[in-house]
């Protein structure tokens, strides 16, 4: 801003990181994961945003077709991977990505593109996505291997394979008993889902009592 040709002020206008960014970049790099930023923005506006929140890979200048081929790139490599973003330019890689995750407050076409909605926008909410579709898929791995199990040992038994040696057959009532023993211990296994809670959660509230 000027006052007859001499500088009189000027406006800064800087992007910010939220409260638990850098730390929720953190717990994905203890994860394993690789974290790279994709934006749009100028690597001169790109660099400090990434070195707050402990990006060291940045890839500015890029335009939708720049994002969705990188993310192109990426897969074509042998990566599986997760794309975060909450802009109309980011609708394309999201839907690309093996998993796209959006913010709830983004656009209506970035929601839709994603795989993941998060309600709130909060990267801490990031990890602890990853972290919960991991324990799921735990637990889906369980009940398969329980189910795969318990019908090669149950099926041989209802066929009558004790009763050549022992003389002994199942009865009715005890296969549809066993039947349902399955199914029941199946379900309360996928309930200890109930009881997770993010892991940065638990890393957050030590630190607080510390």
């Amino acid at each position: 801003m000027a006052l007859d040709n001499l500088p009189a002020g000027y406006f800064d206008a800087r992007d910010t990181l939220r409260p638990d960014a850098a730390e929720a970049v953190a717990a994905l790099h203890r994860a394993g994961l690789r974290v790279l930023m994709l934006t749009g923005d100028s690597a001169a506006a790109a660099a400090p945003i990434a070195q707050q929140a402990g990006i060291t890979e940045v890839e500015a200048g890029l335009d939708p077709a720049g994002k969705l081929a990188r993310i192109r790139a990426l897969q074509q490599s042998g990566l599986r991977v997760a794309m975060v973003g909450d802009g109309i330019n980011d609708a394309a890689a999201l839907a690309q990505a093996d998993a796209g995750i959006a913010m709830g407050t983004g656009a209506d076409l970035a929601q839709e593109a994603g795989d993941v909605l998060l309600l709130r926008a909060r990267p801490a909410a990031i990890p602890a996505t990853i972290d919960l579709a991991r324990s799921t898929l735990r637990v889906m791995r369980q009940n398969l291997i329980w189910a795969v199990g318990y019908n090669l040992l149950g099926i041989p038994l209802a066929a009558g394979v004790l009763y050549p040696g022992l003389h002994i057959l199942l009865s009715p009532w005890m296969a549809a008993a066993a039947m349902a023993l399955s199914s029941v211990s199946v379900l309360a296994n996928s309930l200890r889902l109930r009881g997770w809670a993010p892991a940065m959660r638990q890393t957050l509230a030590v630190r607080s009592q510390n």
